[in-house]
């Protein structure tokens, strides 16, 4: 359904038969999540009834995210949504070195957590810990300053395919170039969602490059 937020959970991506890619679409059969998670966004995904569609084009995707974009957080928890773009008015990213105790930490939780599979999942392995965290410090269209961890797994995973070929000095250098410079430069948003047993604490889960457009077309 178009022009509305979903929130599409567990999705075990690593072992689905069909992966797909950010702006690639999706069809699924979904049942409401129930227990603790009272958002309207959130459908909890039928992992096998996935069925993967064509890429969004790039000239398409602003139009079509501009109805989703709020100016901030406040304003999108004052419409009921749990899910929102925002574009920051002033944004800084920054890298910062986790200790080798929060490293072993997430180290044990992925371990857990490949551990507890059915007999129908393939093995998995334990995701390996990003050495980094990121995070932006940001400034929503109301003036408000915002400070938030970036929990986008595709940012760790720019970080480690660049860190691969060109070291972790030089990728973070990259890293800070892009979302300092070029994103703003051309057009960023972040997407923010709040967490099922804090509805009040909004979440950063994602940062996009998105070209600006010249006004919304439609209120939600």
């Amino acid at each position: 359904m178009g022009g509305k937020w979903r929130r599409q959970y567990p999705i075990h991506f690593r072992r689905l038969r069909d992966q797909f890619a950010r702006w690639q679409w999706i069809e699924y059969d979904w049942i409401a999540p129930g227990g603790e998670d009272r958002r309207r966004e959130s459908r909890r995904v039928q992992e096998d009834t996935i069925r993967v569609g064509d890429g969004m084009p790039e000239r398409e995707r602003a139009s079509f995210l501009a109805p989703l974009v709020m100016g901030s957080t406040a304003e999108a928890a004052a419409k009921g949504m749990s899910l929102t773009l925002v574009r920051p008015a002033k944004s800084r990213f920054r890298a910062k070195a986790k200790t080798p105790e929060q490293i072993e930490e997430e180290r044990q939780a992925y371990e857990t957590a490949a551990r507890q599979k059915s007999f129908l999942d393939p093995d998995l392995v334990a995701l390996k810990p990003c050495p980094y965290a990121f995070h932006f410090d940001w400034i929503d269209a109301d003036g408000k300053t915002h400070r938030a961890t970036c929990d986008d797994w595709e940012t760790a995973t720019m970080f480690y395919n660049w860190e691969k070929r060109m070291g972790a000095a030089a990728t973070l250098d990259r890293m800070a170039q892009i979302f300092n410079e070029r994103y703003p430069a051309k057009g960023m948003a972040f997407a923010m969602g709040t967490h099922s047993r804090y509805p009040d604490k909004w979440l950063l889960v994602g940062d996009l490059r998105l070209d600006p457009v010249a006004q919304r077309s439609f209120e939600i």
